[in-house]
């Protein structure tokens, strides 16, 4: 039987071995989630009220589920991390450039 080309995170946290694989996914989950929620803030978020945001934020845990599958081979989390200093870029000039206009 094949074993899976593992991502380099995956790989690292150990989820070719069958005794770590839950410790690597449970890992890979947490991490997924933090970088959606940031990435989530950073680009897509709105003033909603709480229970909206909470029916968002449920629905992107959930979803977080089937991303981090998709992390176990492919390059998930480094395009979250590349995504997030993109927007975090962006929103830092944007910030800027208001407080400039402003001046």
């Amino acid at each position: 039987m094949p074993t899976p080309n593992f991502s380099f995170l995956a790989e690292a946290l150990g989820a070719g071995n069958p005794e770590q694989f839950l410790f690597a996914f449970s890992i890979l989950y947490i991490v997924v989630v933090i970088l959606t929620v940031v990435v989530y803030n950073l680009g897509f978020a709105r003033k909603l009220p709480v229970l909206k945001t909470a029916i968002v934020y449920i629905v992107l845990l959930f979803g977080s589920i089937f991303i981090t599958f998709l992390a176990l081979t492919l390059p998930v989390v480094e395009s979250l991390l590349i995504a997030t200093l993109v927007l975090g870029a962006y929103k830092f000039r944007l910030h800027k450039e208001k407080r400039t206009e402003n001046a």
